[in-house]
């Protein structure tokens, strides 16, 4: 009997750990602002407008002629400023470049904004 209560007891405690979202930040790290949620945010870029978006604390890049604001991101960046060498033109060839392990092509469509016009 006790040790049916002391499982449950733990059972209880593991799902308030995994269900109840943690703060800190170890927690802040991995958020970024994401407007893939909302589809009206998406439109088109030319890229005149992407090219104004250039600096570490605006900054935007093209990845297949789609747009991604990653000014959340670049201070994160393990590659430290090399995210900042295509700011606001195309970066396609450096970021599917070899440097890059296949967890970044997942985390991308966060940062998306809209398409680059044609």
């Amino acid at each position: 009997m006790e040790i049916a209560f002391i499982a449950l007891i733990l059972a209880v405690l593991l799902g308030a750990f995994v269900l109840i979202p943690r703060h800190g930040k170890s927690a802040h790290k991995n958020k970024v602002k994401s407007t893939v949620d909302d589809p009206k945010a998406f439109k088109s870029y030319s890229k005149s407008e992407v090219m104004l978006h250039n600096k570490r604390t605006d900054c935007w890049v093209i990845l297949k002629d789609k747009v991604y604001d990653v000014t959340s991101y670049v201070e994160e960046h393990p590659g430290g400023d090399a995210i900042l060498a295509h700011a606001g033109d195309d970066s396609t060839e450096g970021f599917f470049g070899p440097q890059h392990a296949t967890r970044v092509f997942g985390m991308i469509d966060d940062f998306y904004i809209g398409d680059l016009q044609k």
